[in-house]
């Protein structure tokens, strides 16, 4: 079987390796445009290229449309994509590929999600199961279609999401066993023997792309909506809230059981920080004042006062 990979970011990784030490031929990658990035503005290699040209794999990239974006509907990046002849596109963590592309090979393409499809459909699945709390989460493979994250389902794979859980740790727990039903769904795709499950979409729920105006803290939401929101954006982008002037990220918390007067309003000791909310209140555990290094918040206090 001949495939072509499509991803850019580190989750992409353990997909790709997978298909790399199996026994297909892996004929070429696709990833973004190299982009600038840092002080020098220099252009970067995504993680996904960087994987390809140290195995000497061909990496195929769009050129640079109107607005700035990859022009995937570019006629020459059509045509070499052609030319390799590959039998399935597996996307993981790339861009929405048009009907033209993603209908090219003969077993079509699919796309590895970061969630339990229906549920959390869009830009930011494993953010969103964190921040609404919910004790289970995995990943789906499913036959890209026209509509974003709605084609039928080749196979899912389901983890618990533990209470010391936050964004990293289950991008870095999804991402791995996303290697394995990637590799899974192309054994069944050579198989020939599976059954394509249809999405409920009665039961979708939406993921939408990360706001500035999402990671604001609301104080008036309860103690444990918030340590939800802590979790599910730390430690990037991470949640904060204005203090005197100071954007002040929180990377860590618990939710304590002692209510303070009023939702907002401030409690410190020399080594601890409280904060109320609409219910109960909030133990802040790890900070982070921007252009500031983190700080655990014993260190934190011994700098700033929120009295």
């Amino acid at each position: 079987m001949r495939v072509i990979f499509w991803g850019t970011p580190e989750f992409a990784i353990p997909s790709l390796d997978k298909i790399y030490l199996s026994s297909r031929d892996l004929c070429a990658i696709v990833t973004v445009t190299d982009k600038a990035r840092g002080r020098g503005m220099k252009p970067a290699e995504s993680p996904v290229k960087k994987y390809a040209l140290e195995r000497e794999i061909p990496v195929l990239q769009p050129p640079i449309g109107e607005g700035q974006a990859d022009n995937l509907r570019d006629e020459r990046f059509i045509e070499e994509l052609k030319s390799y002849n590959a039998d399935i596109f597996v996307i993981v963590a790339f861009k929405i590929l048009p009907r033209e592309i993603f209908s090219m090979p003969i077993y079509g393409s699919f796309n590895l999600h970061a969630s339990l499809l229906p549920r959390f459909r869009g830009a930011a699945p494993i953010q969103w199961a964190l921040i609404k709390g919910d004790k289970v989460t995995g990943v789906t493979t499913f036959k890209i279609e026209d509509k974003v994250d709605t084609g039928n389902v080749y196979l899912q794979k389901q983890i618990s999401i533990e209470e010391s859980d936050n964004f990293r740790t289950i991008h870095d727990k999804l991402s791995q066993i996303g290697g394995q039903a990637v590799q899974e769904t192309l054994d069944l795709i050579d198989s020939g023997n599976f059954s394509l499950l249809l999405q409920d979409h009665s039961l979708a729920t939406p993921a939408p792309k990360i706001t500035k105006e999402i990671c604001e803290i609301d104080w008036r939401q309860s103690a444990e909506s918030i340590h939800n929101l802590i979790r599910g954006l730390s430690p990037s982008p991470c949640a904060f809230f204005i203090h005197n002037n100071n954007i002040i990220k929180i990377l860590d918390s618990a939710v304590s059981s002692d209510n303070l007067p009023e939702s907002g309003a401030f409690y410190q000791t020399k080594n601890e920080l409280f904060v109320g909310c609409g219910a109960g209140s909030l133990k802040i555990t790890e900070l982070q004042r921007e252009g500031k290094r983190k700080m655990y918040i014993d260190e934190f206090l011994r700098g700033y006062s929120f009295k």
